[in-house]
C-alpha cells in the first residue's frame, strides 16, 4: 500500500543528504537538487516497491546520481563566484578523479555503506572497490596537498552551499509521481511528456522561495530550469517493443520459455549479460530496459526402489534451465553517444573480463540496423556453456541480445533472426536509424583490445583439463630468452633485424603443484624475407631433430604457407632420460612481417586439447596483424 505519511517523512529526512552526495560527485548545485528532486519522482511512482527495501537510498541514490551526471555542465562550480576557495580546491580535486573513483570518495566519506555495498553500486567487485577507492584518497590527497585524514572533513564541508536551497512540498512530488505513473501504464510517449509539463507538476532545478509547481518555478528570475528525463526511457522505448516468450524458441527448440524479468535495470550491480562490466555501455543514457528468459526442458528420470521381488521402477520428471537468454535496450541522448555506448558494449565481449570465458570469434553483421557484431564465446568453469552475443546500434539506440546455452549452442541465422528481431520490435521509435532486413554475416579478425601489437590476451585463451582457477598472464617484457623454443629448435628473438620483440607467459597461479605448466608466446617484427627465412630455419630445425634424436617424437599437426602467412603446428615429446620425457605443444606463426612462437607446456594431466592448441595458433596469427600493420 501506497503510505503518503512514510514517504513524505523519508523525503524530508533524506533529501538534504543525498543533495549533498550529488553536489560531491557533480560540483554542479542546480543539477544534483534537480536529480534529487526527479530521483523522489520515480521513487513515489514505484512507492510499494520502494517502501518494503531495507535500505531505500540503494534505489533513490542510483537515480539521483545518474541524473545528476546527465544534467550538470562540467566545473560549473568555476562560474559560483560566491563559493569559498576552500570549497572550490576540493571540487577541483575530485574533478580530477575518474566518475567511479570520485563516487566511492563520496560514498565512503557521506555514507554509512560497507566497501562490498559501495562495489556493488559502482558495478565492480570488492576487491576492485578496494583497490580504486585506495588509488581516489591517495589521488585526492596529493591534488589537494593534504594528509589522508582531512579528506573526510573537506567532503563533509561541501555541505556549505547547499544550506540555502529549497524544496519542493512532498505533495508537489507525490502529484508528479502519481502523473508520471499514470502516462506509463495508460497514455503514450507524446501525451506523457505533455501531460507532465501541462500538470506543472514536475519542479525544476533553481533556489530562492519554495515553488510549487514547474511553471512557477520558471517564474523565478535568473533561474536555470532543466526539463526532467526519463529514468526508463518509458516515454521513448516501451516494454511491448522487447522479445516475446514466443520469440524466443530459435534461441532453443524444445525448451519451455519464460520471462524472468523486465525493467529498468536500476537494481542489483546491473550485470545481466555476461562480460558486462558496468550497469550501462552509456552511463549518460536517456533510457533503458532489460528482459531477461530461462530456457528449461524437462526429462524423466527413472530410479530402482525396493529389494529383490519387491524391486520396482518409479519415474519422476525433472525440470532442469538448460538457456538463459537477455535483451537490452539502451537508448542515448544523440547518435553520437550512442555509437560511443555501442564502442564500449562490444567492446566487454571482445576483452572479456570472466574468468574461464573464451572469446571464439567475431563476426560483423550487415542489414541489421546501422552497425551490429556477432559474438561467440564459451565458458570452460564447473558448468561449462556456449555463450552467443548480438550487439547492433540503430540511430540511438544500442540492443544486446545475448544466449548462454549449457547444450547445443544457437546458430549464427538463429542469433541473427534474434538480434534482427529486437531491432525491429524498436522501429516504432523515433530514435531508430536503420531496421533489419535480412542479415548476413561474416567471420573478421577479433576486435583489437589494446595489447602491445601482436600479443595475445587471457580471453583467447582455450581450457586446460583438471586445474583451478582461471588463466593469469604476466607483463608483456621485452624478449631477452624465449622461452616458448624447445631444445630443438632454441629459436631466439634477438639479433640483427628483429624490432619490437616481446614475451608474456600464461600461468594458472591457483593450481597447486604446477610448476611445469604453462603458455608463453614470444613475437617480433622483421623484414619480409627474414621473417619468411626465420620460420622456414624453424621448421627444418624441428624436422631434424625428430630425424636425429631417438628419444625425440614430432607429430605435425597443422601446416599452412603462402607470401602472406604461414602456420606450422606440432606435437612433441623429448626424451630427457631413459625414465623421463617431456611433451610439448609448440607453433610458430609469420603475418607479413610479424612473427610469432608459441608453446604450451602441460603438467602431468593438466594439459591442453590439441584442437584447442591448433585453434589458439591460428588466434595468433589474427593477432600478428596488428603488429604487421604497426
Amino acid at each position: 500500500m501506497r503510505s503518503p505519511e512514510t514517504f513524505d517523512a523519508y523525503y524530508a529526512e533524506t533529501r538534504t543528504r543525498l543533495l549533498h552526495e550529488a553536489y560531491a560527485l557533480t560540483g554542479d548545485a542546480p543539477a544534483a537538487r534537480a536529480a534529487v528532486r526527479d530521483a523522489f519522482v520515480v521513487a513515489w511512482h514505484h512507492w510499494r516497491k520502494v517502501a518494503a527495501l531495507d535500505d531505500r537510498d540503494s534505489y533513490v541514490r542510483p537515480l539521483a546520481f545518474r541524473r545528476a551526471r546527465r544534467r550538470h555542465t562540467a566545473r560549473i562550480w568555476h562560474r559560483d563566484k560566491s563559493l569559498d576557495p576552500e570549497v572550490r580546491s576540493t571540487l577541483d580535486a575530485l574533478s580530477k578523479l575518474t566518475s567511479r573513483q570520485r563516487e566511492l570518495l563520496v560514498l565512503t566519506n557521506l555514507t554509512t555503506l560497507s566497501l562490498a555495498d559501495m562495489g556493488r553500486e559502482v558495478g565492480l567487485t570488492r576487491s576492485d572497490a578496494e583497490r580504486e577507492l585506495q588509488t581516489a584518497t591517495s589521488q585526492f590527497a596529493l591534488h589537494r596537498d593534504l594528509p589522508t585524514t582531512e579528506i573526510r572533513r573537506l567532503v563533509q564541508e561541501l555541505a556549505a552551499p547547499l544550506e540555502e536551497i529549497r524544496w519542493p512540498r512532498a505533495t508537489v512530488v507525490r502529484r508528479a509521481g502519481a502523473a508520471r505513473r499514470r502516462t506509463h501504464t495508460v497514455i503514450g510517449a507524446g501525451v506523457a511528456t505533455a501531460a507532465l509539463i501541462a500538470s506543472g507538476s514536475l519542479v525544476a532545478t533553481g533556489s530562492g522561495a519554495e515553488a510549487t509547481s514547474l511553471s512557477q518555478e520558471k517564474a523565478n528570475g535568473g533561474v536555470t530550469v532543466h526539463e526532467p528525463v526519463s529514468d526508463t526511457g518509458g516515454e521513448l522505448i516501451s516494454a511491448d517493443s522487447l522479445l516475446a516468450p514466443d520469440q524466443l524458441t530459435r534461441f532453443g527448440p524444445g525448451l519451455d520459455w519464460q520471462e524472468t524479468s523486465t525493467g529498468d535495470n536500476l537494481d542489483g550491480d546491473g550485470l545481466v549479460v555476461p562480460c558486462q562490466r558496468d550497469r550501462f555501455a552509456d552511463p549518460a543514457n536517456v533510457g533503458a530496459l532489460t528482459r531477461t528468459w530461462e530456457g528449461s526442458a524437462t526429462r524423466t528420470v527413472e530410479k530402482k526402489v525396493g529389494q529383490g521381488k519387491q524391486q520396482r521402477s518409479r519415474k519422476r520428471q525433472v525440470t532442469d534451465v538448460t538457456a538463459t537468454a537477455v535483451e537490452t535496450v539502451e537508448l542515448s541522448q544523440d547518435v553520437a553517444s550512442a555509437e560511443a555506448g555501442f564502442a564500449t558494449s562490444i567492446m566487454w565481449f571482445a576483452a572479456c573480463t570472466d574468468v574461464r570465458t573464451q572469446l571464439m570469434s567475431t563476426q560483423a553483421v550487415k542489414r541489421i540496423g546501422d552497425d551490429a557484431r556477432l559474438f561467440r564465446l564459451r565458458s570452460w568453469g564447473s558448468e561449462p556453456a556456449s555463450i552467443t552475443v548480438g550487439v547492433a546500434r540503430t540511430g540511438s539506440l544500442v540492443v544486446t541480445s545475448a544466449v548462454r546455452s549449457q547444450g547445443r549452442p544457437v546458430s549464427d541465422r538463429d542469433a541473427l533472426a534474434g538480434l534482427a528481431a529486437s531491432v525491429n520490435g524498436l522501429c516504432t521509435s523515433d530514435a531508430v536509424g536503420a531496421c533489419a532486413g535480412r542479415p548476413r554475416s561474416n567471420v573478421t579478425r577479433p576486435l583489437d583490445i589494446g595489447n602491445p601489437p601482436g600479443v595475445l590476451s587471457v580471453v583467447d585463451l582455450p581450457p586446460v583439463a583438471a586445474v583451478r582457477g582461471p588463466w593469469v598472464g604476466t607483463d608483456p617484457e621485452r624478449a631477452k630468452t624465449n622461452t616458448a623454443a624447445t631444445r630443438c629448435d632454441e629459436t631466439s628473438f634477438q639479433g640483427k633485424g628483429i624490432s619490437q620483440a616481446l614475451t608474456r607467459t600464461f600461468v594458472f597461479p591457483e593450481t597447486p603443484n604446477a610448476q611445469q605448466l604453462g603458455l608463453t608466446q614470444t613475437v617480433g617484427k622483421m623484414r619480409p624475407a627474414r621473417a619468411r627465412s626465420f620460420v622456414e630455419q624453424v621448421r627444418n630445425r624441428i624436422r631434424q631433430c625428430a630425424q636425429e634424436n631417438l628419444g625425440t617424437s614430432v607429430t605435425p599437426l597443422a601446416s599452412t604457407s603462402s607470401d602472406k602467412r604461414d602456420l606450422s603446428v606440432w606435437a612433441m615429446t623429448i626424451q630427457l632420460n631413459d625414465k623421463q620425457s617431456y611433451p610439448f605443444l609448440m607453433a610458430i606463426a609469420r603475418e607479413g612481417t610479424a612473427v610469432s612462437q608459441l608453446g604450451f607446456a602441460p603438467d602431468r594431466d593438466m594439459t591442453m586439447a590439441r584442437p584447442d592448441f591448433v585453434a589458439l595458433a591460428r588466434r595468433v596469427l589474427d593477432r600478428l596483424d596488428t603488429l604487421d600493420s604497426a
